[in-house]
């Protein structure tokens, strides 16, 4: 479908009589109506209002494209306006806006209508082509320019493709873009960028997060290969796929308004490296159709992410409290009096058990909900996650929480889709959260018996174990954090720890930060003992994994691993696992799920420094499998 499909005569307004922004959506709102494309004007006109809510649409150059996505739309439409004396839209430039291209959408608009919707933006971002917008005399001129302007786009589109079908190296640079509506400011984002690197001569790729779905989805390989990623969106954007590359993170009117500065960001080695924190990424991930697909370990990340502040906090205090009272021989008591000894370190224990660690469950059920159903999730995920807590059913219970309030906020969200648009107002504020808090609160009172007496068997289970299922234990948990460096086995593994910790066992976990530490520090000693196997760059690599290392971020050995998958994995997997299970055999325990180094004199059970010794060993042999493993450089890589 073609833009002059969506874009008429009878839509284009060439003598706007508006003088403020207001009044530029009524004028033009009004000619959709008259053109028989509106079938609730009102409606209409509230849902652009909304969008403008977000940002302007006020792109800059003189181009303003108010748009919006909903059921008052009978038919997919654009209209155009132009103003001579320019009206203030608030743009991003500051400068008033001449052009005017309103977006009217269909809420069921099919593929074919957006993608002509959203070709339109990429047109407006040409220079020659808004001139001569400003220039012509009659709608039918105005229709006849965007015509002459698809066969432009189309024959360099051609182009495009065929390069990109004969490329075999690669692009230096990679970008994905996104706006919340995924019609107008994804697009001209794209365009932007593609523009700008081929002035400056530097390939790259662009991958479109749409209405329409994902489009130029970028591949494993072309990740592999690029020097840095640029991600120019206002939408949630997975970024789980770029660990170990340089990443520059905007916002998609960025992409718009400053892409040479994105792309010299990467080339000039300004970008940070993404360590995969998961920050960014979606609960829900988008398939090429745009359906969304259930993704049980993002929004399960979501959760433990928010978390982890409230355990390592609460975890570090819990275990200073209990270091005092074994440094100075007393006991913890009731707070009374701060400056006496004995109830500074009661209240250390105070704070961090009584309150810190009390709110992980509900805190971990609230946020997985939430990475499932939005925020009508977080409070039905917090009570249930509270419910849980307070009946015993611990660590388990509260992700049953989450991830049952989610999937109940979201069929609450589907049975009153087709409310009457007057009463959506209703559902955030009184709907979502009264039947969400019902019906979670319900089940869980159902089920927390049973899950109660599950958790406390496992924890008599782990407790009962012998020094040798101990110790194998400890191989299992080191193992999963060292074979996929960040991936889901570390994550599950990780989460698995801290389950033990909120059930009172600690061991697990200290078996889970031995392993999670080896990987980057046996991958840097490996560039110190082994220098000579190693270039410039990687040995550059080696200095900052030791500190990534020490500070338990696994992810520090991805560069390496990314590199040489095979050796690196199968040395940090056996190092990794036997320091976790040397922790286990010295029974060691740790109460702080994070800390690395710094929290290796807070063991609650064991010696410190045997603990350090099971890390130290680990690194070791990870050092010296790899070293030897790893092929001499070639001349070519001697740098």
């Amino acid at each position: 479908m073609k833009v002059t499909d969506l874009l008429t005569a009878a839509t284009v307004n060439l003598d706007l009589k508006s003088t403020t922004k207001k009044d530029v959506l009524d004028e033009l709102a009004a000619t959709l109506d008259k053109a028989g494309k509106l079938n609730d004007l009102a409606g209409y006109r509230a849902a652009l209002d909304k969008r403008e809510e977000q940002s302007t649409t006020g792109i800059g150059d003189g181009v303003a494209i108010p748009h919006s996505k909903t059921a008052a739309v009978k038919e997919a439409a654009i209209a155009f306006g132009r103003s001579k004396e320019g009206v203030d839209f608030q743009s991003l430039d500051g400068q008033p806006a001449h052009l005017f291209f309103m977006i009217a959408a269909t809420d069921g608009a099919n593929a074919t209508h957006l993608e002509a919707l959203s070709t339109l933006s990429t047109f407006l971002i040409k220079p020659d082509f808004r001139e001569k917008l400003l220039n012509v005399a009659t709608p039918e001129e105005i229709v006849a320019a965007f015509d002459e302007q698809e066969e432009t786009s189309e024959n360099v589109a051609a182009e495009e493709k065929k390069a990109a079908e004969n490329n075999t190296d690669g692009y230096e640079i990679l970008a994905v873009t996104g706006c919340p509506t995924g019609i107008a400011h994804t697009y001209m984002a794209a365009d932007a960028l593609k523009q700008k690197a081929k002035e400056m001569g530097v390939s790259i790729k662009v991958q479109t997060n749409g209405s329409t779905g994902i489009k130029n989805k970028l591949q494993a390989d072309e990740i592999a290969k690029a020097k840095g990623i640029i991600v120019a969106a206002s939408i949630k954007i997975d970024v789980e796929p770029f660990k170990g590359k340089p990443l520059v993170q905007a916002p998609v009117t960025d992409g718009i308004r400053k892409p040479e500065e994105l792309i010299n960001q990467v080339l000039e080695g300004k970008a940070p490296v993404y360590h995969g924190d998961g920050s960014k990424s979606q609960a829900a991930e988008e398939d090429a159709s745009g359906a969304k697909k259930i993704n049980i370990y993002k929004n399960l990340m979501n959760g433990v992410t928010y978390m982890l502040p409230f355990v390592v906090g609460g975890g570090i205090l819990i275990a200073i409290s209990y270091m005092i009272a074994s440094i100075m021989g007393i006991e913890l008591k009731p707070v009374t009096n701060v400056a006496d000894v004995h109830s500074f370190a009661g209240l250390l224990s105070f704070i961090g058990s009584a309150n810190a660690m009390y709110l992980m469950i509900p805190i971990l059920a609230g946020f997985i909900a939430m990475s499932i159903a939005d925020r009508p999730g977080l409070a039905p995920g917090m009570v249930g996650g509270l419910m849980a807590l307070t009946s015993n059913a611990g660590f388990l219970g509260g992700l049953i929480a989450g991830f049952l309030a989610g999937y109940t906020v979201e069929l609450i969200k589907w049975a009153f889709q087709k409310w009457p648009q007057s009463l959506d107002g209703l559902k955030p504020v009184l709907i979502f959260p009264l039947l969400g808090i019902f019906i979670t609160g319900g089940l869980m009172f159902l089920i927390n018996q049973p899950i109660s007496i599950f958790v406390d068997a496992m924890t008599h289970w782990l407790g009962g174990m012998g020094t040798g299922n101990l110790v194998l234990l400890g191989l299992i948990l080191g193992g999963m954090m060292g074979i996929d460096l960040g991936g889901p086995f570390n994550k599950i593994a990780f989460t698995f720890g801290i389950a033990m910790i909120s059930a009172g066992n600690f061991y697990p976990q200290a078996a889970v930060m031995a392993g999670g530490m080896v990987p980057p520090l046996g991958m840097a000693l490996a560039t110190t003992l082994f220098a000579h196997k190693f270039n410039r760059a990687q040995r550059d690599a080696g200095k900052v994994a030791y500190v990534l290392g020490a500070a338990f971020i696994s992810e520090g050995a991805i560069p390496f691993g990314a590199a040489d998958p095979l050796r690196v994995v199968v040395s940090t997997t056996i190092g990794s696992a036997l320091a976790g299970g040397l922790s286990l055999l010295f029974g060691i325990g740790l109460r702080p799920p994070h800390g690395g180094v710094f929290v290796i004199p807070l063991v609650s059970n064991g010696n410190p420094l045997l603990y350090a010794l099971a890390i130290i060993i680990g690194t070791v042999v990870t050092a010296i499998i790899y070293g030897i493993w790893k092929k001499p450089l070639e001349e070519k890589e001697i740098a």
